[in-house]
């Protein structure tokens, strides 16, 4: 019975749909097509006395919400789409929520008297609405009998279209004032990273109208034989693999990374590209990653609310376009064993208004006319690194990079930068007294092919050991997490940087000289620059004798969360009050532990339901099995009946890491002994290799 089932699924006919389109310029003016902004916005405003101009200064929340309103619906209907959401970023969601956002989606009509529909859309149903703030995770803010949650439009992402409904990013608060959301921080950062940029800037005799920080997000993932997920009772609840012996071959050729991309993964990545670019998002760059299966996907840099914006709802295309193509999209960091997991790098950099990058020494001093502010925004951003390591190593913590930081397919948790042997020479020079401008450096390669020219290169290596490495004109936040919502990471780099920059701006203002500001900052904060192998053991010995933050728990990440240093610094930059943060550390405590709950109650279910029956049937022992499920139950039971959220995180963090792990090996060992058509669950062998294992249908042979 157990073979006949197993192969039923295992044949289930594969969706039939088309091939994605190629973009050509028939399709240019349908890119940003579903993005109320630039000319589609343009085009509907006009029809109501205004252009697109009016979306650039966020007073038209004010003074004229109602012509926007009115042109959003003219739009809507123009196109089929004739429902409106207001769409937020509740906290708790990375890696268990489908697209990571919440949305309420009503009607633009009602029915009037004659039993015609009656079009109507508000100034007020665009800029407000109101739900219920306590059915999402909220770390006590909210209860059942204090549940007022209020969804206000944030201006500085555009709306959108998907479908037949009208998508309006908005920010989640609670009827006290208190954030709900993870998009609410980041805005408030952002404010307080103008503030104390402009601060410091005029400081330095450079005026600018604002400052703003800019990201690219690389998104990794893998795409996965649907039929074979179907298989599997862990990668559907969970994402990722509990169980499960290494295929005959892994990532040890190196034969993945840069390869062609499977065509049934290409055909789904084009279409998720399409879609991608109807809404105006910049899907440019796709490549095979270094796992089997493993891809990647990058956009343009953009501002960091509309990026994240972005980001998220790219996650939500990615995971509905697979079904279509009868595959799953995995964003688990770690989905499975012994090959590499999936990370989310966070390029990062400060902009002006007006476009400078202000982490780009020749455009920085190009614009300022001065060769003093690079050096001294620098010094302020490795001050800020090295006074917040543990700060930022809590916002990269969960669930899933417990498996990756400091596993050499991710940068160790230990929180230092990497600047380069350049850029370090000539800040050693600078708080040594020297004043020079900061040229970096390029050199000359020859291929010793007469045919192919010499050409030019940084003279800086690349390292992707670092966790914060600086890459010529940004800054590379390579540890978060692939499932994560990044917007936590960037609320604190733009936080602690807006702190370094006030004191930087305090000190300039009274009287001190920037080098020797830069220079008392740099003394004190040298030690967090390190321009070698984080892999290499010898790393870790040298960074606890540099007294570096290392903080390999993610329970114990996300709990020093609200220490006293922390709370009290968002505070000061009025980005979280100690509630706010508070909230957040025990949401994420909160996540920690279910996560690995539902892990381990799929472990059960799946050796009791699957597992045992089947090695019954192939003759195979059983005794070992039914002894490692038990300590995984008794385990299980800890945490259940523990009520303190951290105590409960931290007994689930050794029922994963210690218990489950132990469990797992036994388990694995007999899945090598059961025959392979007895054996319930889809293997490693098919669920990782699409090139040699899917049929023209897309079916798993």
């Amino acid at each position: 019975m157990l073979v006949s089932i197993r192969h039923s699924v295992m044949r289930a006919p594969a969706l039939r749909v088309p091939p994605a389109r190629f973009f050509s310029i028939a399709y240019d003016a349908e890119f940003g097509s579903k993005l109320f902004t630039g000319a589609v916005a343009d085009k509907y405003l006009k029809k109501h006395g205004e252009t697109a101009e009016l979306l650039s200064d966020a007073d038209w929340t004010t003074k004229k919400a109602d012509k926007v309103a009115a042109a959003v619906m003219d739009w809507g209907r123009d196109n089929g789409a004739t429902v409106f959401t207001h769409w937020f970023q509740p906290l708790g969601a990375s890696g268990v929520r489908h697209g990571m956002t919440g949305q309420v989606q009503n009607y633009m009509f009602t029915f009037g008297k004659d039993g015609k529909p009656n079009y109507k859309f508000t100034a007020e149903e665009l800029l407000k609405g109101e739900t219920d703030g306590s059915s999402y995770p909220n770390g006590g803010i909210r209860a059942t009998h204090t549940a007022g949650g209020y969804t206000i439009l944030d201006p500085s992402s555009p709306i959108f279209m998907r479908g037949d409904t009208i998508h309006i990013p908005t920010v989640f608060i609670s009827w006290t004032g208190h954030a709900l959301d993870e998009k609410t921080p980041l805005l408030r950062a952002e404010q307080a990273l103008n503030k104390a940029a402009l601060r410091l800037l005029n400081a330095l005799h450079y005026h600018v109208e604002g400052v703003l920080s800019n990201i690219g997000l690389e998104q990794e993932f893998f795409l996965v034989p649907r039929d074979a997920y179907a298989r599997r009772l862990d990668l559907q609840m969970t994402g990722r693999t509990i169980l499960g012996k290494n295929a005959p071959r892994g990532q040890e050729m190196c034969d993945h990374y840069f390869a062609p991309l499977n065509q049934h993964a290409l055909e789904c990545i084009k279409a998720i590209q399409e879609e991608a670019f109807m809404l105006g998002i910049p899907l440019r760059t796709r490549h095979r990653e270094v796992a089997p299966n493993q891809y990647e996907m990058a956009p343009f840099f953009g501002t960091a609310t509309t990026q994240i914006d972005q980001n998220i709802m790219v996650m939500q295309i990615c995971e509905e376009v697979a079904a279509r193509y009868g595959l799953a999209c995995l964003f688990e960091e770690k989905p499975f064993a012994d090959i590499n997991g999936s990370g989310k790098h966070n390029n990062w950099s400060l902009g002006t208004a007006c476009g400078v990058n202000l982490l780009n020494a020749k455009q920085v001093e190009k614009a300022s006319g001065s060769t003093e502010i690079f050096p001294v925004l620098m010094s302020a951003i490795v001050s800020a690194v090295d006074k917040h390591g543990d700060l930022m190593r809590s916002s990269i913590a969960s669930p899933g990079n417990d498996f990756r930081l400091g596993a050499c397919e991710a940068p160790p948790a230990i929180i230092s930068t990497y600047l380069g042997d350049s850029l370090t020479n000539f800040l050693d020079g600078y708080r040594s007294g020297k004043a020079t401008a900061y040229s970096p450096p390029k050199k000359m390669l020859s291929s010793g092919c007469d045919s192919v020219v010499d050409f030019e290169v940084p003279a800086e290596d690349r390292n992707r050991t670092s966790p914060f490495p600086y890459g010529g004109h940004r800054f590379e936040f390579r540890a978060v997490g692939s499932s994560q919502n990044p917007s936590f990471v960037n609320t604190v780099l733009c936080t602690i940087t807006a702190e370094a920059f006030e004191e930087f701006a305090a000190k300039i203002e009274g009287g001190a000289k920037p080098q020797e500001v830069a220079k008392e900052a740099l003394d004190k904060a040298w030690k967090v620059i390190y321009n070698g192998n984080g892999y290499d053991p010898a790393w870790l010995v040298e960074a606890e004798k540099r007294g570096l933050c290392r903080i390999d728990s993610g329970v114990e990440s996300i709990n020093i969360m609200s220490s006293e240093k922390n709370v009290a610094l968002f505070d000061k930059m009025k980005v979280m009050s100690k509630l706010e943060v508070d909230a957040r550390r025990d949401a994420g405590l909160q996540h920690y532990a279910g996560s690995i709950e539902m892990e381990a109650l799929c472990m059960v279910d799946m050796v009791k339901q699957q597992i045992l029956p089947a090695l019954k049937e192939a003759g195979v022992a059983t005794d070992g099995v039914t002894k490692a499920l038990a300590t995984v139950e008794k385990g299980l039971a800890g945490v259940h009946a523990e009520s303190d959220d951290l105590k409960k995180a931290t007994l689930a963090r050794t029922l994963r890491l210690e218990t489950m792990i132990e469990a797992r090996a036994v388990i694995d060992a007999t899945e090598a002994e059961c025959p392979a058509h007895i054996w319930p669950l889809a293997t490693y062998k098919e669920l990782l290799f699409l090139d040699s294992n899917q049929d023209a249908s897309g079916n798993t042979v």
